[in-house]
């Protein structure tokens, strides 16, 4: 609730600090005296444009605070913490300074904010009355959300609002299915044709090294052969091979170990070098005639290796690149497939939640349609209280083409305040003491499932006296059961009901006009009441009339 609202050089305020209570909270004082300014910089605090017109003559800027306790209201300190702004003591401290020369400034427990901000903020803690932008309650979804309260249904709107969570998620994810299934299905005959070529090829990592290598071979076959077949003749089978001078040295060492036995290492050596020549000598000759060339083999080894060439310039520098894309477009064809199979089992899950959402808001539309009828019938019987018996409220459910996260219906509350004329928004009732009533009676119906705990009515005793002033002021005490209210008011029956009664009072300083608030109690309380009565407050009977409305009490 709002426990201090400190204002400095608004208007024909200088300097002045208001300590607010719990329960009903009056204002009156003599026309003029500034009452309505007070709540006109509560508005600002509250969001609304500021105007450097409003900073007091001679002064600079003008300076506005508000500190509120939210020991009550733990979403909006959780709600501090998410934009940044600290929340110690579970007091909240709204501040705004509007500059003569135009400029503004906005604070949120000392942090810079923007005026959005406080406007978030105050939308939450404050309905004010009378002026309306802050009237929470002529917001659509706003109203939906005081029936959805009264009617029982705030359950199921939860659920409504998962399902339709999912319901969106799963959309989400059918339209990214289905691009990708139109991107790879615009591709596939492409993407069929690259695998085709790449699988038709056989690739082995290694194909292109060992073609080159035959092809080598091929090229210089007639080469190798003479070569080899050369070899052959100098190791075993030409005169003077090397075969035949190890063979007689072999001999003559045989016989010389026979003379001399550390001869015999070498004769070994010399008799295994004789035996590698010949094996040697062999080996070429079967190379040389194991060397055969096929007929066309190299033209076919060519087109082989010009199809390995250009593999690789389509599809990578090396083989192994080759058959990378081979293995990219068999998982893009795969999922193709796969996507099939997904999208028909995503679309058995969209139509399943678009069932469990059409059922869960056609059981809310229920409940929503009984809240409304009941909550119709009781608010029509209580605007004959506040003093509009001619007035007719309805509360209207608007089909929506399909269910939303609230639901299948938009709501929307209606009167018509005189007799013969259609209903209209509540956004649309001109006159704000007849809104400040409407929202009167709204408020003492929905006490309990309201959350904005601090309500701030102007105008609402415009127009009226008597028992329609007597009955008002039994509802806003009703009404700061459950809130915080602060009531401007220039009737004693309203003023007589208040917790807390604060008089304003328009003076000088200076040669200026400044406004003041005091608290009253006791005997200055019983002569204003008298005073607003209209008698004389200082005369006996006026006296004892405002001592009997103080005393229903």
């Amino acid at each position: 609730m709002l426990i201090e609202l400190r204002i400095r050089n608004f208007a024909v305020i200088q300097d002045l600090s208001l300590q607010l209570e719990a329960g009903l909270n009056v204002l009156t004082g003599e026309t003029g005296a500034g009452k309505s300014i007070i709540v006109g910089a509560l508005s600002l605090l509250l969001g609304e444009r500021a105007s450097s017109s409003v900073v007091r003559s001679g002064s600079s800027s003008a300076l506005l605070e508000a500190v509120f306790d939210l020991t009550e209201r733990p979403g909006l300190t959780a709600r501090l913490g998410e934009l940044g702004f600290s929340s110690e003591e579970d007091l909240l401290l709204l501040r705004r300074e509007v500059h003569a020369e135009g400029r503004n400034r906005a604070w949120i427990n000392g942090s810079p904010a923007t005026a959005a901000a406080l406007g978030e903020f105050g939308k939450a803690l404050v309905d004010l009355h009378g002026q309306h932008e802050h009237q929470t309650l002529l917001d659509s979804a706003e109203q939906r959300k005081i029936l959805d309260a009264f009617a029982g249904g705030e359950s199921y709107v939860a659920s409504v609002a998962t399902l339709h969570h999912q319901l969106m998620d799963l959309q989400e994810e059918m339209e990214r299915r289905q691009d990708r299934r139109r991107e790879i299905a615009a591709q596939s005959d492409f993407l069929r044709f690259q695998l085709e070529e790449i699988t038709a090829a056989r690739i082995e990592l290694d194909a292109d090294g060992r073609v080159e290598e035959e092809l080598k071979r091929l090229d210089h076959a007639e080469e190798l052969a003479e070569d080899s077949e050369k070899v052959h003749r100098l190791l075993y089978s030409g005169e003077r091979s090397v075969s035949e001078a190890l063979s007689e040295s072999r001999d003559l060492l045989r016989r010389l170990t026979s003379f001399d036995e550390t001869l015999e290492p070498f004769r070994e050596e010399v008799d295994e070098l004789y035996h590698r020549a010949v094996e040697l000598g062999r080996g070429a000759a079967a190379y040389s005639s194991g060397l055969e060339v096929a007929p066309g083999r190299a033209e076919e080894l060519r087109r082989r290796s010009d199809l390995l060439f250009r593999l690789k310039r389509k599809y990578g520098a090396e083989l192994s690149d080759v058959v990378a894309t081979r293995e990219r477009l068999e998982a893009e064809l795969e999922e193709l497939d796969d996507l099939d199979i997904e999208l028909r089992q995503l679309q058995e899950s969209i139509s399943e939640t678009q069932d469990k959402l059409r059922l869960r808001s056609e059981e809310l539309t229920r409940l929503r349609g009984d809240g409304a009828a009941r909550l119709k019938e009781l608010i029509q019987q209580t605007l004959p209280e506040v003093g509009l018996p001619g007035a007719r409220f309805q509360i209207e459910l608007e089909p929506l083409e399909a269910p939303g996260s609230c639901g299948a219906e938009r709501v929307r509350f209606v009167a018509s305040l005189n007799a013969g004329f259609e209903p209209l928004p509540l956004a649309k009732i001109a006159s704000g003491g007849e809104l400040s009533r409407v929202m009167l009676a709204l408020k003492s119906i929905l006490a309990r499932e309201d959350r904005v705990p601090t309500l701030v009515f102007d105008e609402i005793d415009a127009g009226i006296g008597g028992a329609v002033a007597s009955a008002i002021a039994r509802k806003l005490r009703q009404v700061s059961e459950h809130h915080q209210v602060f009531v401007i008011t220039h009737l004693a029956q309203l003023a007589s009901r208040g917790h807390q009664h604060l008089l304003v009072e328009k003076g000088e300083r200076d040669g200026l006009a400044e406004t003041r608030v005091a608290p009253l109690e006791g005997e200055g309380r019983v002569r204003e009441i008298a005073r607003m009565l209209g008698g004389d407050p200082e005369s006996q009977a006026s006296r004892d009339h405002a001592k009997e409305l103080l005393a229903v009490l």
